[in-house]
C-alpha cells in the first residue's frame, strides 16, 4: 500500500480525501460545519471572482465542455489557444510558450523531451514528484543536491560536466521557484552565476510563483531579476489561476521542438474552451490588478509576522506557503488537527513522514487574497493554544479531543 496508503483505513473522509463544501472562499464546510480554510491554492482569490466566473460560464454557454475535439495536432487547434499562448509568453518575456492540459503530466513530458540518453540532470532534492516522475524517464546520468546547497550544487555540476563531456550531451538543470512544502525559493540568481562556467541550461518548475511572486507576478525569476537567464519556464493554472492547465515559455526553438514531442500533449485531448478562455480572463486580472497581489501579501506577512512572534517555527518560507512545525509523530498530528476542525472551526492541511523526519509534524497553511486580517487573528490564538495542548502533552494520551471522540 505504501507509505500512505498503508493508512488508509484511518479516518478515510477526514485525514484522508475530506470533503470541502460549498463556494470556494476563506470559509467552507467540513462535515456540515463551517471552517475557515487555510487549504486551497486560491492565491488571488481567482476562484468566485466575479468576472472569471461570468468568462467561465459564457464560454462554456458558447462552446460547451467538448470543444474542441482531438488533440491539437490533429484537431484541436483554436484562435483562443493561441491567443493565450501569445499572453503568456509576453508575461514571461519570452519568444514563445506551450500549452499543457494539466501541470504534473506537462512537467514528466516536458523533462522527456528535452532529454536523450546522452545528456545529464541535476536537480535539486527537494524537487516536487512531477519532477522525479520526470526524470524516472531519463536513462542517462542524474545527479541530485541537497536543498538548495550551493556548494553541494556546483560540485554535482562538476561531476555533470565531466559526464556530458563524455557522453557528448548537455546538462540541463531543474529546480523550482517556489518550493510548495517549506515555501522557500529556488537560489536562481546564484545557480544562473555558473551557468557559463559548467555550460547547463535551466528548467524552472514555478507552480507557487507564478501569479504571487515578483513586481507583476510574472513568478520568481522576475522575483530575482533573472527572467532573460531563465531557459524554460513552466508555470500551472492550478494555483493563482485557480483552474486547470499550465504552460511552458522558452525561446522558439525550444517550443517548436516540446510541441512535436511532448507525448502527454500530442496524444491528448486539447485544453476544452472554457479553461482556455477562462484562463485569458484570469491572466487579465493578474496583470492590471496588482491589488489582488498586494491584498495577497497583506495576509501573508500578517500570518507569518504572527507566528513568528508567537515563537512559531515556520522556516524559511519567502513565499506565501506557510509551513508550520511542531514536534509529535502521526498520533499527536491527527489530534492536533482534529481539534483544530472540531473545536476551533480551522481546517489546515498536516504533512508527515517521510515527506519532513520523523518526529516532526507541519501544519501547511496557504494564506490567499481572500482572507482576512480577522481570519489571522483567530487562526494566531488557535495555533497558540494548540501548541500549549502540545506542549502539556495533551495530545499524547492517544485520544481524540472534544467532538471527535465518536466520529472514529
Amino acid at each position: 500500500m505504501g507509505p500512505l496508503g498503508q493508512f488508509a483505513d484511518l479516518g478515510y473522509g477526514y485525514f484522508y480525501f475530506p470533503k470541502l463544501e460549498g463556494d470556494i472562499s476563506n470559509r467552507m464546510y467540513f462535515r456540515g460545519k463551517p471552517v475557515l480554510v487555510w487549504s486551497l491554492n486560491n492565491y488571488l482569490g481567482l476562484a468566485n471572482h466575479p468576472e472569471v466566473r461570468k468568462a467561465d460560464t459564457e464560454a462554456s454557454e458558447k462552446y460547451g465542455l467538448a470543444y474542441p475535439m482531438g488533440a491539437r495536432m490533429m484537431s484541436g487547434q483554436t484562435d483562443a489557444h493561441l491567443q493565450l499562448e501569445r499572453e503568456l509568453a509576453a508575461f514571461e518575456h519570452k519568444e514563445s510558450a506551450y500549452l499543457l492540459n494539466y501541470g504534473y503530466m506537462g512537467m514528466v513530458s516536458i523533462i522527456d523531451s528535452l532529454l536523450d540518453r546522452h545528456d545529464v540532470v541535476v536537480y535539486d532534492s527537494e524537487s516536487h514528484a512531477c519532477i522525479l516522475d520526470g526524470l524516472r524517464l531519463h536513462i542517462g546520468k542524474r545527479f541530485v543536491y541537497s536543498h538548495n546547497n550551493m556548494e553541494r550544487f556546483e560540485a554535482q555540476l562538476k561531476h555533470a560536466r565531466k559526464a556530458a563531456d563524455l557522453s557528448g550531451g548537455g546538462i540541463l538543470v531543474i529546480t523550482e521557484g517556489v518550493f510548495g512544502m517549506p515555501g522557500d525559493l529556488g537560489n536562481l540568481k546564484e545557480m544562473l552565476q555558473l551557468k557559463e562556467k559548467y555550460g547547463f541550461r535551466l528548467l524552472v518548475d514555478d507552480a507557487h510563483g507564478f501569479g504571487t511572486m515578483g513586481k507583476t507576478g510574472a513568478g520568481t525569476s522576475e522575483e530575482q531579476g533573472v527572467m532573460d537567464e531563465v531557459d524554460v519556464y513552466f508555470g500551472t493554472f492550478a494555483k493563482s489561476m485557480a483552474g486547470i492547465g499550465a504552460f511552458v515559455a522558452s525561446e522558439k526553438p525550444i517550443i517548436k521542438a516540446l510541441t512535436f514531442n511532448m507525448r502527454s500533449q500530442i496524444f491528448a485531448k486539447s485544453l476544452p474552451m472554457p479553461m482556455v478562455v477562462g484562463s485569458l480572463k484570469r491572466l487579465e486580472l493578474i496583470r492590471t490588478h496588482p491589488e489582488l497581489r498586494e491584498k495577497l501579501w497583506t495576509i501573508v506577512n500578517a500570518l507569518q509576522k504572527g507566528l513568528r512572534e508567537k515563537g512559531f517555527n515556520i522556516g524559511n518560507t519567502q513565499s506565501p506557503v506557510t509551513p508550520v512545525f511542531l514536534n509529535g509523530g502521526p498520533g499527536e498530528a491527527t489530534q492536533i488537527i482534529a481539534d483544530l476542525r472540531e473545536n476551533y472551526g480551522i481546517f489546515c492541511s498536516m504533512v508527515i513522514y517521510p515527506v519532513v523526519p520523523k518526529g516532526v509534524i507541519m501544519l501547511r497553511l496557504i494564506p490567499t487574497a481572500a482572507h482576512t486580517l480577522e481570519d489571522v487573528a483567530e487562526t494566531i490564538q488557535a495555533f497558540t493554544e494548540v501548541k500549549i495542548k502540545l506542549g502539556e502533552g495533551k495530545y499524547s494520551t492517544g485520544g481524540i479531543p472534544g467532538a471527535m471522540a465518536d466520529k472514529f
